[in-house]
């Protein structure tokens, strides 16, 4: 048996484990230990294990895991987001679908601060349903646009996605943080069309809101929400600047996020406690997924499989364009069954070097083409992560009518990925620019 074929068996078997419910981090590091035991020895196997593991949890680079994910809890467990939103509600909230819109940009700005999907959408789906609900606002756009906004944490930095990402390709996290900025806002801005075009067609959907004096914009912008655009700024400016290590960026913005909310009495001791353990739970997961999905991509780089992707690839001599369809079609049907983490550390060690050594792609430019199309996994039926979050904050609405509002936020996410498969420049200037 070759060992390519090896690989791929080893690739079934990952998916038979998932679907047999065994936690992620376990089906990747026992089929990437017993894979390498076949391909080499099983005294090598467990050396590579013992090896991977005390590596990657001692190393630096992934310090920073902790400091931008406590960083999303303190601000999601102090109330930011309800500032934000009030902001946001006040600058469009007054036009048809405005409060649809106005969740979009306050879970951008929230997410910009939490890099999570899930609390993105569990903290805006608290505050915004209740909302949009008292302006009678139709369940299925409301609730589809919770669900949708908070997937703009994923591509707007620092996105947990993004940074695992770097990690696994050795790619700057610096530059990947940067090349999300400007797709994130082109995902939010198509976002709000879509709005707009699904209100416009069916006015009813969403009545207008009422419009706020200057005096309530200018309050609500004062009332907490410069702090943290100045806390931002400073964290991942300093980080864009040169002047932090990613780490440094992240312990920077959680130092500042800390103080301003504890100044503020707005951090009970209570949430204190259960931010840092949150943290440390969350922290955990994703070091020990990042761990087993070395194993496994040791595994898979010693079967050959990518290689033999990459030169099944060249032969083909179709257009890159259509490789590139391929790849992407690939990662929204999976995303639809697997969760998003898992997702990237899953299939970037097979299409990572088809991509970059073959298609000659940009790897940067890469990673955000995948927090995008992970973006769409999140929202995606039957298992669209976001969609049960908000499911669970909305208990009186079915599922079925939370993914039936979701397809134009789809629509409007696949021709975000395709305006970046054509203009790949609108990633790549940014960091070229402050390269």
């Amino acid at each position: 048996m070759g060992e390519p074929i090896i690989g791929i068996i080893g690739v079934l078997g990952f998916l038979v484990l998932l679907a047999l419910n065994m936690p992620i981090a376990y089906a990747m590091a026992i089929v990437g230990v017993i894979g390498f035991s076949i391909l080499v020895s099983p005294s090598a196997a467990f050396s590579m294990l013992a090896t991977e593991i005390y590596s990657n949890f001692a190393s630096y680079s992934l310090s920073v895991i902790p400091m931008f994910v406590w960083m999303g809890f303190l601000a999601y467990y102090s109330g930011i987001g309800t500032r934000l939103y009030r902001f946001a509600y006040n600058l469009v909230g007054h036009r048809p679908g405005g409060l649809a819109m106005a969740t979009e940009a306050a879970c951008a700005i929230f997410g910009a601060i939490c890099g999570s999907n899930t609390a993105t959408a569990a903290t805006m789906g608290a505050i915004a349903l209740p909302e949009m609900r008292k302006y009678k606002y139709d369940d299925s756009l409301s609730t589809a646009s919770v669900a949708a906004g908070g997937a703009l944490g994923i591509l707007i930095p620092p996105s947990v996605i993004l940074l695992v990402y770097g990690v696994s390709t050795e790619q700057s996290i610096g530059r990947l943080f940067i090349a999300g900025i400007v797709p994130g806002i082109l995902l939010m801005l198509l976002y709000m069309l879509a709005i707009r075009i699904v209100v416009s067609r069916k006015p009813a959907l969403a009545p207008a809101g009422t419009r706020a004096t200057l005096a309530e914009k200018l309050n609500s912008l004062r009332n907490g929400v410069w702090e943290v655009i100045v806390v931002f700024s400073i964290s991942l400016g300093g980080l864009f600047a040169g002047w932090f290590t990613p780490t440094e960026a992240g312990a920077v913005g959680c130092a500042g996020i800390l103080l301003v909310t504890i100044l503020k009495g707005q951090l009970t001791r209570e949430n204190l406690i259960k931010s840092l353990k949150d943290t440390t739970k969350t922290t955990a997961m994703i070091m020990f997924m990042v761990a087993s999905a070395m194993i496994f991509g040791r595994f898979i780089a010693i079967s050959r499989l990518p290689f033999e992707l990459a030169n099944w690839v060249s032969a083909l001599n179709i257009h890159p364009f259509l490789v590139m369809v391929f790849i992407i079609l690939v990662y929204l049907v999976l995303g639809c069954f697997i969760d998003a983490l898992a997702l990237i550390l899953l299939t970037v060690p097979i299409f990572y070097p088809v991509v970059v050594n073959v298609l000659g792609r940009d790897p940067i430019w890469f990673g955000v083409i995948i927090a995008l199309v992970v973006a769409m996994g999140v929202i995606t039926p039957p298992v669209g992560m976001n969609v049960f979050v908000v499911k669970g904050v909305a208990r009186d609405v079915s599922l079925e009518t939370i993914f039936k509002g979701v397809w134009p936020f789809l629509i409007a996410a696949l021709v975000c990925v395709l305006i970046l498969i054509a203009f790949p420049q609108i990633v790549t200037f940014l960091p070229e620019l402050l390269s």
